[in-house]
């Protein structure tokens, strides 16, 4: 059996006590992991910030862009074997894994690209005076990472504090620790990376997060995850006045206009409600359909819902995968039940039992509802269950759409051009698709309005919180001779 180890200032450690990592689709131990404590939390913290004032890192673009290259190179190697273990570990389809790995490799080039390309400005305010805007690394960076995409949502995070020239320590998720250890295996043979730049803890609790969050030697924490844990994680770091960058829940929205390729909204939101079971925070959750079109729109759902093969990654007939774990099936069954007491219930999840009855699945549930205030319209549900809301008017659907205090993700699907853009510019969201939903990319930027987070990830803005601006000044004259301007 594999055993994930904390890596702390270039060496590999094995303290603590191990548990026990499960294959959510059978049920099976996979391997085991240590737990780590405080205590190692505050040693990889110490040595991160000895490797940002000890080392050039902070100083060498080159150096760090050359790290990044390698790290997707050795991530790249290593693709064959990362998407098995996302199969077993983390219960996503083989394509799922497969595009999870592309996608990272994807977003290490780009901020490797980028690393290179930081630039300050510098001006005259005034005759003879002139100001450099300096941009540089904010110094240490705690990354919290959950287990739903355990590789993009580590790396999206860690390649531009990189970039940015930060040293950074990391929280895995126990749900899939070696899946980390993997990855931590490739960026820990890359040669171009001083001991201490990037430091990883393992835990099967708060513990170490919580040391993270507290720390006074971290100066940035980037956390992905739940908007209950990210209000915990901002009242944790106040004391420390610590930069947050937080992308939390979603309850994405799909608005269908009665004009829309019913054809094409139909696929699109069936593939972005069931991708990784619906446990991804801009998964399609609320279907809101004008009323003419209501009845066709819901047979056709009911139907592509139905047809949906629920089964282990491993399986390439299955068209959706396992949940993390029993627990959430548990939990999930009991949402279906609220679902069938408070709306109607079109099409009913369940276990499909069988060989699957170990593993950890419901199938997709779809259900028709009229209360906003409702928590199943209201709350995250992170599963493959999605409600089905009916308007009639423009306004009443951009109303519906803003209802929740998500605000991440939504999709828009009409013919209409100008009704696209107005009514995507009035819903109060981080993204919109048009006519698609869920397309997340390097390129892209991507965060929350309210409680949904604060900040961006991805793109050129994903290096705004691990960047500092000093303001140089200098007046002419004030120099030596010789060093004047």
């Amino acid at each position: 059996m594999n055993t994930a180890q904390h890596y702390i200032n270039g060496q590999w450690l094995a303290q603590g006590a191990c548990r026990d990592s499960i294959n959510p689709a059978t049920g099976e131990v996979l391997g085991q992991y240590h737990v780590g404590d405080a205590q190692l939390a505050h040693s990889a913290v110490a040595h991160a910030r000895a490797a940002f004032f000890g080392t050039n890192w902070q100083t060498s673009p080159r150096q760090r862009a050359a790290v990044l290259f390698q790290f997707a190179d050795r991530l790249e190697a290593a693709m064959d074997d990362l998407v098995a273990l996302i199969v077993a570990e983390n219960g996503k389809l083989q394509a799922e894994a497969r595009g999870e790995m592309m996608g990272s490799i994807s977003e290490i080039r780009y901020y490797g690209g980028l690393a290179r390309a930081i630039l300050g400005r510098s001006f005259e305010a005034t005759p003879g005076s002139f100001s450099i805007m300096h941009r540089e690394a904010a110094g240490v960076a705690a990354i919290i990472v959950p287990w739903n995409a355990p590789v993009t949502l580590l790396v999206r995070s860690l390649g531009p504090a990189l970039a940015a020239g930060c040293t950074c320590v990391i929280k895995p998720a126990h749900q899939t620790p070696l899946i980390h250890q993997r990855v931590m295996e490739c960026l820990a043979d890359c040669p171009d990376l001083p001991a201490g730049v990037v430091n990883s803890v393992n835990e099967d609790g708060a513990q170490v997060g919580q040391a993270f969050v507290a720390a006074s030697g971290v100066d940035v924490i980037s956390f992905t995850g739940s908007s209950a844990t990210g209000r915990q994680i901002m009242a944790g770091a106040a004391p420390t006045l610590k930069r947050v960058g937080l992308e939390l829940g979603g309850k994405a929205p799909a608005v269908v206009f009665a004009d829309a390729d019913l054809d094409r909204s139909v696929a699109e939101l069936t593939r972005a409600a069931v991708m990784m079971a619906g446990q991804i925070c801009v998964a399609a959750t609320r279907f809101i359909v004008h009323d003419s079109i209501l009845d066709d729109f819901t047979a056709r759902a009911v139907a592509a819902f139905g047809a949906v093969k629920t089964g282990p990654g491993s399986d390439p007939a299955s068209q959706m995968g396992a949940l993390i774990d029993k627990g959430n099936e548990t939990r999930l069954l009991g949402v279906i039940e609220q679902a069938a007491d408070e709306g109607e219930m079109l099409l009913r999840g369940t276990n499909p039992g069988g060989e699957l009855a170990r593993g950890a699945f419901v199938t997709p549930t779809l259900f028709r509802i009229d209360n906003l205030q409702s928590a199943l319209v209201q709350e995250e549900l992170f599963g493959p269950i999605v409600s089905i809301e009916r308007f009639s008017t423009e306004s009443e659907a951009v109303h519906m759409a803003n209802a929740t205090v998500y605000g991440l993700a939504a999709s828009v699907h009409t013919r209409d051009l100008d009704r696209a853009m107005r009514v995507s510019r009035a819903i109060r969201a981080g993204t919109v698709w048009l006519n698609c939903h869920s397309r997340l990319f390097a390129e892209g930027e991507t965060g929350g309005y309210g409680q949904s987070g604060q900040g961006r990830l991805h793109g050129v803005e994903g290096l705004n919180d691990f960047l500092e601006t000093k303001h140089i000044y200098l007046e002419q004259g004030t120099l030596p001779q010789g060093m004047n301007i």
